[in-house]
């Protein structure tokens, strides 16, 4: 893969995009080789998911000057969408494994789709969320609609895309998009959270984020009824018997992710 760098360590899986001399610009060729990194990640025995990047910037967004799609003609923009950004995004969303993003930088339209479709959003003091679609005369896409209007409300969502804004990393966190904001520290701190994460039961963290998807939509009825087929699931891991057995014994969990 030449426009990410993709392995798997530990259990961790990391997918950092490597075009920092275009701050990390999605292309036809950068996407391919993200679908198919999250695929291997969905195949393969990873515990969680850091996506990262390189240079100064997170991710810019679609590259305008891709030859694959003619930025200037206009014409079906919806094609790149169908794709490559839709499966991508439908592909992270079904990993049930916890999946991080560190934005150490700008994040720019779909760049922050890629972002927001993180469970947990980890952001530099200086990096921000651009929602540059409005000021080229398109519409939010990737999900970001979606993903932003549950995140922060539809009011505010919808306020933001028409106004083009740019979100720091203060208003971030304020508004819960970023869990946490790191400055100096912030590749350790991150490379703290997903270890814990990777160590973590992963079984029942991928039944918690069936559980909580669902949480939007449901009634409280319908909800309670999801808790208990999940805790149901969860209950017959073994990283649940090891937990029980950890806590009894007074020990550290030695969890296997099963």
């Amino acid at each position: 893969m030449d426009n990410i760098i993709f392995s798997i360590t530990n259990r961790l899986a990391v997918i950092t995009l490597n075009r920092p001399e275009s701050l990390n610009s999605l292309n036809a060729d950068m996407l391919g080789e993200l679908n198919r990194a999250v695929r291997e990640v969905a195949d393969s025995d990873a515990r969680a998911l850091l996506i990262s990047a390189k240079g100064r910037g997170f991710c810019s967004g679609q590259d305008l000057s891709d030859p694959g799609i003619d930025a200037r003609a206009g014409g079906d923009l919806g094609r790149m969408l169908e794709q490559y950004y839709n499966p991508l995004m439908r592909a992270l969303s079904a990993l049930d494994i916890p999946v991080v993003s560190a934005v150490g930088g700008v994040a720019a339209g779909a760049g922050v789709s890629l972002a927001l479709a993180a469970d947990i959003m980890l952001m530099h003091r200086s990096a921000s969320l651009v929602l540059a679609f409005s000021r080229i005369g398109l519409v939010p896409d990737a999900g970001s609609s979606w993903l932003l209007s549950r995140a922060v409300g539809l009011r505010r969502a919808t306020a933001l895309a028409l106004m083009g804004a740019t979100i720091s990393s203060t208003q971030a966190l304020e508004w819960g998009l970023a869990w946490a904001v790191y400055e100096d520290d912030f590749h350790d701190q991150t490379e703290t959270i997903c270890a814990r994460l990777a160590a973590a039961p992963t079984r029942g963290l991928g039944y918690t984020k069936r559980v909580f998807g669902g949480a939007a939509v449901n009634d409280f009825d319908r909800q309670l009824e999801v808790e208990k087929d999940f805790q149901r699931l969860a209950g017959n891991s073994a990283d649940y018997r090891e937990g029980v057995d950890a806590f009894f014994a007074g020990r550290k969990p030695q969890f296997t992710g099963q």
